[in-house]
This record gives structure tokens, C-alpha cells and sequence, in this order.
């Protein structure tokens, strides 16, 4: 682990065959998201177990739990490339700010 340090997040988005969280524990992964039926719910590891939690430690500053599920639906609706458009141009207008 010390050569190459685990990654800071896991998606989990393979609603046939998930992976168990023991794979993501003995990896040491801080963060895991899981999207599953239009939802997205964030555990994270403290204390050697995986906690649900409400925001995410990657993006503290972002309700990932309600915003991610919002984007697969638009993408769903619109079209990826539109979806992707539309949220590059809200992140390069809220940098202006």
C-alpha cells in the first residue's frame, strides 16, 4: 500500500455483479459510492467498516447524493453530451462568481 496508495473513491454503478465492500476494505478505499435504482448512497470507511453518510469526504462542499442521481436522469433525457455541456457550463459560470 505504501507504493501504491489505495484510490481516494470507488463508484459503484454495476447493479449485476457489485462488488462486496470486504474488497474495498482490505483495499483500504475511503469512500465508496454506490448508485443503485436511481439513488446514489456514499459509505465510507471508519474504523474498518463502511458507514452510510450524507456528504461525500472527495467533494464536501457538494450534495453528491441528490446531484449525481439528477445527472443520470438528464443524461437519460437529454443525451450524455448535452447533459455533460450544460454542467461544464454551470461549474465555468459558478467560477466566475
Amino acid at each position: 500500500m505504501d507504493i501504491d496508495p489505495p484510490t481516494d473513491l470507488a463508484i459503484e454503478a454495476d447493479v449485476i455483479s457489485k462488488t462486496t465492500f470486504d474488497a474495498y476494505r482490505i483495499l483500504q478505499v475511503p469512500e465508496v459510492w454506490v448508485y443503485d435504482n436511481g439513488g446514489l448512497t456514499i459509505q465510507l470507511l471508519q474504523e474498518g467498516e463502511y458507514q452510510e453518510s450524507g456528504r461525500s469526504l472527495g467533494f464536501p462542499d457538494l450534495d453528491v447524493g441528490d446531484r449525481i442521481p439528477q445527472l443520470v436522469n438528464q443524461a437519460f433525457q437529454q443525451g450524455t453530451s448535452i447533459m455533460l455541456r450544460e454542467l461544464r457550463q454551470r461549474l465555468q459560470a459558478s467560477k466566475q462568481l
